[in-house]
């Protein structure tokens, strides 16, 4: 199997360095949820739903849970729009610094909800990683699109 060289597709550095971060989030719940739930005598029997057996561990617990079903959300855009423009071939510095401030950005958002929860800095870290994530896709909107009009590049 041929080795990409991570210089000819920059782009696939932070798809997978988001992809590594939500499988240390992933252990980090399991790392706490699954002791809590023998601490505080969880019955995970079928007939309870999830919100009862969440209603007996302590909320902070429970952020890193919330936290990874968010990393399930809207970084799927981001996974998606990355490799289009990936595909697209583009590669340049300020395309490839707007997807690693994204990731930057969601860590960041995971780390404070897995530990303050504090959701004016969470709320922030969001709506920053949205306009981020919507530069990135308008540039590929630009490119896919202004292709058609005649336009081979477009600057973001």
């Amino acid at each position: 199997m041929p080795v990409v060289a991570i210089g000819s597709q920059p782009l696939l550095g932070p798809v997978v360095g988001l992809c590594s971060w939500t499988l240390i989030m992933e252990a980090w719940m399991y790392a706490t949820r699954l002791p809590a739930l023998s601490k505080y005598k969880v019955d995970t029997s079928p007939e309870n739903c999830k919100q009862s057996m969440a209603d007996k561990i302590p909320a902070s617990i429970a952020w890193k849970a919330e936290n990874y079903n968010h990393l399930m959300e809207q970084p799927t855009q981001f996974f998606a729009t990355a490799l289009a423009l990936n595909a697209m071939g583009v590669s340049d510095q300020v395309t490839v610094g707007l997807a690693w401030g994204y990731v930057g950005l969601r860590v960041l958002h995971s780390l404070v909800q897995a530990t303050s929860n504090t959701i004016v800095v969470r709320f922030g870290l969001f709506l920053s990683s949205s306009i981020t994530l919507t530069a990135l896709t308008v540039k590929a909107g630009l490119i896919l699109w202004g292709k058609g009009l005649g336009s081979a590049h477009v600057e973001l």
